[in-house]
Protein backbone atom coordinates (compact mmCIF):
# COMPACT_ATOMS: atom_id res chain seq x y z
CA UNK A 1 0.00 0.00 0.00
CA UNK A 2 1.50 3.55 -1.33
CA UNK A 3 1.01 6.51 1.42
CA UNK A 4 -1.41 8.06 -0.83
CA UNK A 5 -3.71 4.80 -0.35
CA UNK A 6 -2.94 4.96 3.13
CA UNK A 7 -3.81 8.64 4.24
CA UNK A 8 -6.98 8.35 1.31
CA UNK A 9 -8.22 5.31 3.56
CA UNK A 10 -7.63 7.14 6.80
CA UNK A 11 -9.57 10.09 5.27
CA UNK A 12 -12.37 7.89 4.01
CA UNK A 13 -12.69 5.98 7.81
CA UNK A 14 -12.73 9.81 9.26
CA UNK A 15 -15.55 10.39 7.21
CA UNK A 16 -16.87 7.59 8.35
CA UNK A 17 -16.88 7.90 11.68
CA UNK A 18 -18.08 11.94 11.60
CA UNK A 19 -20.92 10.60 9.65
CA UNK A 20 -21.91 8.27 12.44
CA UNK A 21 -21.71 10.91 15.17
CA UNK A 22 -23.60 13.01 13.69
CA UNK A 23 -26.10 10.34 12.47
CA UNK A 24 -26.39 9.67 16.14
CA UNK A 25 -26.46 13.41 18.05
CA UNK A 26 -29.45 14.45 14.88
CA UNK A 27 -31.39 11.38 16.05
CA UNK A 28 -30.68 11.72 19.69
CA UNK A 29 -31.54 15.32 19.61
CA UNK A 30 -35.22 14.38 17.76
CA UNK A 31 -36.06 12.07 20.45
CA UNK A 32 -35.27 14.33 23.14
CA UNK A 33 -37.46 17.41 21.79
CA UNK A 34 -39.97 14.41 21.02
CA UNK A 35 -39.81 13.39 24.86
CA UNK A 36 -39.98 17.07 26.19
CA UNK A 37 -42.90 17.75 24.10
CA UNK A 38 -44.57 14.78 25.23
CA UNK A 39 -43.88 15.18 29.45
CA UNK A 40 -45.28 18.86 28.79
CA UNK A 41 -48.71 17.36 27.32
CA UNK A 42 -49.11 15.00 29.44
CA UNK A 43 -48.42 17.66 32.70
CA UNK A 44 -50.67 19.60 31.24
CA UNK A 45 -53.35 16.80 30.07
CA UNK A 46 -52.20 15.51 34.32
CA UNK A 47 -53.34 19.03 35.04
CA UNK A 48 -56.26 19.72 33.38
CA UNK A 49 -57.76 16.33 34.04
CA UNK A 50 -57.96 15.59 30.40
CA UNK A 51 -57.44 11.81 28.92
CA UNK A 52 -53.92 10.67 29.62
CA UNK A 53 -51.02 11.75 26.88
CA UNK A 54 -49.58 8.53 25.71
CA UNK A 55 -45.94 8.44 25.18
CA UNK A 56 -46.46 6.03 22.36
CA UNK A 57 -48.41 8.53 20.22
CA UNK A 58 -45.42 11.03 20.53
CA UNK A 59 -42.31 8.83 20.20
CA UNK A 60 -43.39 7.14 16.94
CA UNK A 61 -43.38 10.00 14.95
CA UNK A 62 -40.14 11.26 16.16
CA UNK A 63 -38.53 7.96 15.86
CA UNK A 64 -39.50 7.93 12.12
CA UNK A 65 -38.50 11.52 11.41
CA UNK A 66 -35.65 10.70 13.75
CA UNK A 67 -34.32 8.30 11.51
CA UNK A 68 -34.89 9.57 8.22
CA UNK A 69 -33.32 13.54 9.11
CA UNK A 70 -30.43 11.43 10.69
CA UNK A 71 -29.97 9.51 7.86
CA UNK A 72 -30.45 12.27 5.24
CA UNK A 73 -28.00 13.97 7.53
CA UNK A 74 -25.16 11.65 7.55
CA UNK A 75 -25.51 10.60 3.79
CA UNK A 76 -24.66 14.33 3.09
CA UNK A 77 -21.91 14.56 5.09
CA UNK A 78 -20.29 11.28 3.44
CA UNK A 79 -21.39 12.34 -0.05
CA UNK A 80 -19.20 15.74 0.45
CA UNK A 81 -16.23 13.95 2.31
CA UNK A 82 -16.31 11.14 -0.59
CA UNK A 83 -16.43 13.24 -3.15
CA UNK A 84 -13.75 15.61 -1.15
CA UNK A 85 -11.42 12.36 -0.70
CA UNK A 86 -11.76 11.63 -4.34
CA UNK A 87 -10.80 14.99 -5.72
CA UNK A 88 -7.96 15.69 -3.25
CA UNK A 89 -6.38 12.02 -3.79
CA UNK A 90 -6.65 12.64 -7.89
CA UNK A 91 -4.64 15.86 -7.27
CA UNK A 92 -2.10 14.27 -4.90
CA UNK A 93 -1.46 11.97 -7.38
CA UNK A 94 -1.14 14.55 -10.23
CA UNK A 95 1.14 16.36 -8.01
CA UNK A 96 3.48 13.37 -7.29
CA UNK A 97 3.39 12.38 -10.91
CA UNK A 98 4.71 15.86 -11.31
CA UNK A 99 7.44 15.67 -9.07
CA UNK A 100 8.55 12.36 -10.40
CA UNK A 101 8.76 13.36 -13.85
CA UNK A 102 10.38 16.80 -12.84
CA UNK A 103 12.96 14.41 -10.55
CA UNK A 104 14.14 12.32 -13.43
CA UNK A 105 14.46 14.88 -15.91
CA UNK A 106 16.30 17.45 -13.54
Amino acid sequence: MTRFESRRRVAVGLWIVWAVVVWNVVFDHTIEIAGRAYLRAAAMAAQAGGPYARIDDWMRPAAASGLWIATASAAGILAVGLVGVRVASAGSRRNAKRRLHSEVAG
